[in-house]
């Protein structure tokens, strides 16, 4: 018998609805594939097994009932440790909030539970949340369970490394600047980033989040599977009031012509050729199948990268920094000054000016999405970094930074993106990213099916 973990989320649940398998062997499964594979990466910080299992315990008695589960029945999912899921603290990878015990879960927590998910554990984020790797003072450091030489990426790295390894068939993910995409790139899984408004989140154990956080973070999840992602964004996103940004689009819009473009360098942007490599073959992969692809260049990238950073260096600079320095973790404050060093500090004409100009560049790339309704770009300009690469010196974090434009700019917009894996080049993941118009994940998961379609399918694997 196949072991249960190896399964799609869409296959578990349909075999526990239909009392193939019960969520409590699947609960055990899951709980027994951590304990096995776990220690060697450190993706999950915490985890309650007897919590677990009356959780699986719940939706059996509701399939006993003769009650409809959920379309995510018994299916073992992780939550980043930045959600609040109650009764868990919600350390965002800080000692100073190892004891903020939520009281209630987050919007998008509370929409997995109804969706009949359960929740196996917490899933490990750098310091903030704010880096493209896995490591802080509270829980340690997360590997790649690829090749531990190179990162599992952040700052869901711990989300996308479990999901990789086996340990839940989904990881909730948060996305500001590549949170989700590039882990999920880096850990050779598929992640979603979706449209601004798209899912509700929100926490309640913290103050309300700043304005660059309101108008680019998000959540989404990262699976081994397009169609895992297509049924856990159905979830996720039932409406909640508690989040006064989600917005109740429909999650099929109208048809739209199978026109891709192919954005190889975004903005003269350096990009490695076995990245190259990896766009060229999602394009013939999407050609095979009907699309036109086409060479194009993006609208703008640079200045969206440089305004995303303005604002989120405006909340630290308003008060962050304090938290920083009580913190004390190594990582955050070297990221944190390489940061505030490539951004000029804002006055307010020039924080309302950025505000000003970002509608400018939404209407610019929803043009551009009108022509091409998908757009194939880089995840990131290079191949997974080697791990902790971007604290070596202040040279590696700008070179670093560079790779990442696709990352960094896009959110400004609230555009939606989707990191597809393609393959390895060696033992090291690569992949690329799709996007598409606001709300237009449908075209995003529709395209992705196809590149997914023509590979290898992603399965979970031992840790090396």
């Amino acid at each position: 018998m196949t072991a249960l973990f190896r399964l799609p989320a869409t296959e578990l649940a349909h075999r526990i609805r239909t009392k193939q398998v019960s969520a409590a062997e699947a609960a055990r499964d899951a709980l027994a594939r951590l304990d096995a594979v776990n220690p060697r990466i450190n993706a999950v910080v915490d985890h309650r097994p007897d919590d677990v299992l009356a959780q699986a315990g719940a939706i059996d008695a509701a399939i006993a009932r003769g009650e409809d589960p959920g379309p995510l029945a018994g299916v073992p999912v992780t939550i980043k440790v930045n959600a609040d899921q109650a009764s868990f603290a919600t350390t965002n990878g800080l000692r100073l909030q190892k004891d903020l015990v939520a009281q209630q879960d987050s919007p998008v927590v509370a929409n997995l539970r109804k969706a009949g998910a359960v929740l196996l554990g917490r899933t490990n984020t750098p310091a903030f949340s704010l880096r493209w790797f896995t490591r802080n003072s509270l829980h340690g450091h997360t590997r790649n369970p690829r090749d531990p030489s190179i990162t599992p990426g952040g700052s869901s790295g711990g989300a996308a490394a479990a999901v990789a390894a086996g340990i839940g068939a989904i990881g909730h993910g948060t996305d500001i600047g590549g949170s989700i995409r590039y882990p999920a790139y880096a850990c050779g899984v598929h992640g979603l980033r979706p449209t601004l408004g798209r899912i509700p989140a929100w926490n309640a154990s913290g103050a309300e989040r700043h304005a660059g956080g309101q108008l680019m973070a998000v959540s989404g999840p990262i699976a081994r599977t397009i169609a895992d992602l297509r049924v856990s964004l159905a979830a996720m996103s039932a409406r909640d009031i508690r989040d006064p940004w989600w917005v109740g689009a429909p999650l099929e819009g109208p048809a739209a012509p199978k026109h891709a473009a192919l954005c190889l360098r975004p903005e003269g942007m350096e990009v490695q050729p076995a990245v190259l490599d990896a766009l060229r073959d999602a394009a013939r992969r999407m050609e095979a199948a009907g699309w036109i692809v086409e060479e194009a260049e993006t609208p703008p990238l640079r200045e969206p990268a440089d305004l995303q950073a303005m604002l989120w260096l405006a909340e630290s600079r308003r008060g962050l920094n304090t938290a920083l320095h009580k913190e004390g973790d190594p990582d955050a404050n070297f990221v944190f000054a390489q940061m505030e060093a490539l951004c000029p500090v804002p006055d307010l004409n020039a924080f309302m000016d950025g505000l000003q100009k970002r509608a400018s560049f939404v209407r610019m790339w929803m043009e551009f999405l009108e022509r091409f309704p998908v757009a194939i770009m880089p995840v990131s300009g290079e191949l997974p970094f080697r791990d902790q690469e971007d604290v070596e010196s202040p040279e590696a974090f700008r070179r670093i930074i560079a790779a990442q434009l696709t990352q960094v700019g896009l959110p400004l917009m609230g555009l939606p993106g989707l990191a597809v894996t393609t393959g390895l080049v060696g033992a090291v993941p690569v992949g690329v990213q799709l996007v598409a118009g606001r709300y237009r994940e449908d075209l995003l998961l529709s395209a992705g099916a196809v590149i997914e379609a023509a590979g290898v399918p992603a399965a979970p694997i031992d840790p090396a």
